[in-house]
């Protein structure tokens, strides 16, 4: 199984602010790649030709959602179009934030690996019990997602789990998941990776259900 990274960037000059000494953006996308993630998938509504430069350096591909279409889920949902494309194998996406630039690549591998026994599931990965980004949601959702099109992406989120769509917490140790890139490095907890018992079988900890699911 594929999956890509859809990460929701409404203003691209934020994107391009410095993160220790590059670009948010940059981080974000070398975490991604690193994690194992693909395509990675930028959707944007307006870049400037610097942005638009970096990206191409990146090897992203690019998408500019309809300008009258609502700042939400529905911009997720076209990165997954895209990402289809792109990638046919590509059987969910990781609803990604910009900002949270400082997720570790094993979080990204985690999720993934996880999507395999758990293929019709939104996973969500969690620091210290608090739920965080990106979050890994299946292509089956597509319908679901095209009828909460004006929703926010984490309010859209909730609303498929409350309708009893699976969902799995998968507490993975990273502290990039919960604080963003307003958060100097320097600030940030210990990364502690996925609890010892389960390294190297990470997708196990997605069998387990949550509290939640339940």
């Amino acid at each position: 199984m594929t999956v890509a990274a859809i990460v929701i960037v409404p203003d691209s000059a934020a994107a391009l602010a410095d993160v220790e000494g590059e670009p948010a953006i940059t981080r974000l996308v070398q975490s991604a790649w690193a994690g194992g993630a693909l395509p990675i998938v930028v959707v944007c509504p307006s870049i400037d030709e610097a942005f638009q430069g970096l990206l191409a350096e990146l090897q992203v591909v690019l998408v500019h959602p309809d300008p009258a279409e609502p700042h939400g889920i529905a911009w997720f949902a076209g990165g997954q179009r895209a990402a289809a494309r792109a990638v046919t194998e590509a059987t969910a996406g990781l609803l990604w934030p910009f900002r949270y630039s400082w997720v570790d690549p094993e979080t990204v591998t985690s999720l993934i690996e996880a999507h395999g026994p758990s293929p019709d599931s939104i996973i969500r990965p969690a620091y210290a019990a608090q739920p965080g980004f990106p979050i890994l949601v299946p292509n089956s959702l597509a319908d679901r997602l095209a009828v909460l099109s004006g929703v926010h992406g984490e309010e859209a989120i909730d609303t498929l789990t409350a309708a009893g769509v699976p969902t799995l917490t998968m507490e993975l140790g990273d502290p990039g998941i919960v604080h963003d890139a307003a958060t100097p490095r320097s600030s940030l907890p210990n990364y502690e990776g996925p609890p010892a018992q389960d390294r190297g079988n990470r997708a196990g900890m997605a069998a387990e259900p949550t509290e939640e699911t339940r």
